[in-house]
């Protein structure tokens, strides 16, 4: 949904605002706000990072942040994981997480919703490939599919068994049938 200024916002005054629930994002002027995350969408995130933080966490190899707000070029997202190397985690005060993110992750996941605009979703997954990272999820739960971006190739269609590409630092092997097989829970 998309609250329009009646002026135009700048980015700073944006930034002052006090934060929402669920998340606004700052996307070419206007203010955004993302739907509020519903069974499948929860479930998929936090397995997602989950899964991500159990192989490249310990190691500090990487980390996966849910809703992290991520403050880049123009825009200011948030988007439902961002996926940081160690390396790149501007950390303070003796290895501390900071609260402001003000660059891209290197890996960006978007859990579309079924009232999410999918060309936003896919505009600021392009916004974070423009600012240097390096690879995009889109994970569409009602089509069992996920479209992956890279910087350096076209975005690919991943369906079944096939294999999900992740960063080659972390060493992950996950199929789309395993992503969407999460939304299955056992008793």
């Amino acid at each position: 949904m998309n609250v329009p200024a009646t002026t135009p916002i700048a980015l700073e005054e944006f930034l002052k605002l006090p934060e929402t629930e669920p998340a606004s994002e700052y996307i070419d002027g206007e203010i955004v706000h993302k739907p509020i995350p519903k069974g499948r969408h929860s479930r998929l995130q936090a397995k997602l990072c989950a899964a991500i933080n159990r192989v490249a966490e310990a190691q500090q190899i990487a980390s996966a942040f849910p809703e992290l707000r991520c403050t880049f070029g123009d825009r200011s997202i948030v988007p439902d994981v961002a996926i940081f190397l160690w390396q790149h985690i501007p950390f303070i005060v003796v290895d501390e997480v900071p609260d402001n993110f003000e660059l891209p992750p290197d890996w960006t996941i978007e859990i579309l919703s079924p009232e999410q605009n999918v060309n936003k979703v896919i505009g600021n997954i392009l916004h974070c490939l423009n600012y240097d990272a390096r690879l995009g999820w889109l994970v569409d739960p009602d089509g069992l599919s996920i479209l992956a971006f890279a910087r350096d190739r076209q975005p690919v269609l991943l369906r079944g068994d096939e294999m999900l590409p992740v960063l080659p630092e972390i060493e992950l092997a996950l199929t789309a049938n395993e992503v969407f097989g999460w939304l299955k829970m056992t008793r």
